[in-house]
């Protein structure tokens, strides 16, 4: 098993080396684990603890003197199930609270407001957003997500078509047939070449404009108002009907 996998359930880099120490000592003392991974006693009795606590070993005490050993590796299944089990209990909570939480939400918004999305969980947190939402309209398009995100595109797109969202993009010109249609409620039409840009992409939704910038680090700066995406709806409609082409 990979370090990176045991971080992704949320062990530390620490209680994965004396994890992995004590499934290669068998039973050990502390001094056992921190000769072999040279970590001070003092952490190595606390990163114990938690995996104590975590279910993942078990010690046990003779002559006062304490010994532990990994217990079953599909303990971490377990563990996973149970987080997952606590994670659902937490979502059902949370769920039945959302309306109320909405509510004063939109009682505190602004008519103008901004916000700044950054790296590619920014950008994922964008497209989520698009998916509340029955139409998405691009400006200079050029397939970037499923180009530099292809599995969460793929996931992605799957959920987009399923619910009914139609994204309606003008392509950049240059990469007319370079571009594949992305299946069911997906338009493309292209720009003239003299509209060809850096990888800016405009994106038009609700009441929001986003401008996702997709060289070097992900960027979006997205601006929330009822009056400036209306005049870029007017944009994009006159870019669709009389400057692009099929």
């Amino acid at each position: 098993m990979t370090l990176e996998k045991l971080r992704k359930i949320g062990l530390s880099e620490g209680e994965i080396k004396v994890y992995s120490a004590l499934l290669d000592l068998g039973n050990a003392s502390v001094n056992d684990v921190h000769e072999k991974i040279g970590i001070d006693r003092r952490n190595i009795y606390d990163i114990l603890n938690k995996l104590i606590e975590r279910g993942f070993i078990s010690y046990s005490d003779e002559n006062n003197k304490k010994s532990f050993r990994a217990l079953h590796p599909k303990r971490i299944l377990n563990y996973i199930s149970e987080k997952e089990n606590d994670l659902k209990k937490i979502r059902e909570e949370i769920e039945s609270e959302i309306p109320d939480i909405v509510k004063k939400f939109g009682s505190q918004k602004l008519e103008v407001n901004a916000s700044v999305y950054r790296g590619k969980e920014g950008i994922k947190a964008v497209f989520e957003d698009m998916l509340n939402y029955h139409e998405n309209l691009f400006i200079g398009s050029g397939g970037y997500v499923a180009e530099k995100m292809p599995y969460f595109w793929q996931e992605y797109n799957k959920r987009r078509t399923k619910k009914g969202v139609k994204s309606y993009n003008l392509v950049r010109g240059e990469l007319r047939g370079k571009i594949k249609v992305f299946g069911k409620y997906f338009y493309n039409k292209y720009l003239p070449s003299e509209f060809s840009a850096n990888p800016m992409v405009i994106f038009i939704y609700g009441n929001k404009v986003a401008n996702v910038l997709w060289s070097g680090d992900f960027f979006a700066f997205m601006i929330e108002s009822k009056e400036i995406s209306e005049n870029y709806r007017k944009y994009h409609k006159f870019l669709w009907d009389k400057i692009s082409s099929w």
